[in-house]
């Protein structure tokens, strides 16, 4: 475990209730006068530590044998801890994960995972599979880099009358169970999609295998299928969105469309704790999707994962340079 008392600059003081107090570190991070009467503090155990800031109120904790929440990540940043060493710490505490917890682990995902119900919903009428006798349709799914074994829907009469314009019709699942869809149109005319989502749902849950470290969560629909990825679908995550997402048990990575909706996506992310991943693409990659259909799968996602950040600032930084590109 990171021992945080050597990253303490200056007098320490230790209290009757086992605190032991410095001058706080995250004061002036927080837009508050820096502290100087050792109004921080630690309180350290062999199972971890805590820390709250009777200046400006920030707290943080870690425990072993869980992940190191984003606050705790930034206090440690703060304190001069490097990156490195954040992440063997992080690593080395799940390691030690013991029994119990992954029992109280389990407890907490059942329960959660109980509270999230979907109906059962239909396709619109007369959808079928697409196959390559479907041209355009092909042709399109086959461009967005839609690997060949997702179900791809259109549809060519709805209760007997002939839709005029040509789509593809996505499935929405949940424990393999159709909940909704979205309809992609393919001509130029507006609207582009018509979906019917239930609230609180993710796309893409189906998608994902227990054994990954990350889920990286996207915008758009063909954004997450070229990476197995979840798609929230709008440009914020909602509170259920954010539960369902969570009930996963692992590191989160929010990669934004590169543009104004994008932005707002990187406020909540922040709001979550979840690490921010924009990639340096090149202007005319406006989102995953379009990294993909340039650079391949593989490329794109070992470009996601390293371009990955947990610290507000550097989070902050990369959004004002995306501000730039959008114009904002």
């Amino acid at each position: 475990m990171i021992d945080v008392l050597s990253y303490v600059k200056g007098r320490r003081k230790t209290t009757s209730g086992g605190w032991i107090s410095f001058n706080a570190v995250c004061c002036q991070n927080n837009g508050h006068s820096q502290d100087k009467r050792g109004r921080g503090g630690f309180k350290i155990n062999e199972q971890g530590w805590s820390y709250h800031c009777f200046n400006c109120n920030y707290t943080a904790s870690f425990i072993l044998g869980r992940s190191l929440s984003f606050k705790a990540r930034r206090l440690l940043q703060w304190l001069g801890v490097a990156d490195d060493e954040i992440e063997r710490e992080n690593l080395l505490s799940l390691k030690h994960r013991n029994m119990l917890g992954v029992l109280d682990d389990r407890q907490r995902l059942y329960n959660t995972l109980q509270d999230i119900q979907f109906e059962e919903k239909e396709l619109p009428p007369g959808a079928e599979l697409i196959t390559q006798e479907h041209t355009a349709e092909w042709q399109y799914i086959r461009q967005r880099q839609v690997p060949e074994d997702f179900p791809m829907m259109t549809v060519k009469v709805n209760d007997g009358v002939h839709w005029t314009r040509p789509m593809v019709v996505i499935p929405f699942t949940y424990d393999n169970a159709i909940v909704g869809y979205t309809c992609r149109f393919l001509d130029r005319k507006i609207p582009k999609y018509i979906s019917q989502a239930q609230t609180g749902y993710v796309f893409g849950m189906d998608l994902q295998r227990a054994h990954w470290q990350y889920a990286i969560v996207v915008e758009g629909v063909f954004d997450a299928l070229s990476i197995n990825g979840l798609a929230v679908m709008h440009s914020t995550v909602s509170e259920p969105q954010a539960r369902l997402i969570r009930s996963l048990g692992r590191e989160v990575i929010v990669v934004p469309d590169r543009d104004a909706a994008g932005l707002e996506l990187i406020d909540r992310a922040m709001e979550l704790g979840w690490a921010v991943s924009i990639p340096d693409w090149p202007a005319d990659v406006k989102d995953v999707n379009d990294a993909v259909c340039r650079y391949g799968r593989l490329a794109t996602l070992l470009r996601i994962i390293q371009s990955k950040e947990t610290s507000k600032i550097k989070i902050e930084m990369r959004k004002k340079q995306l501000l730039k590109q959008v114009g904002q």
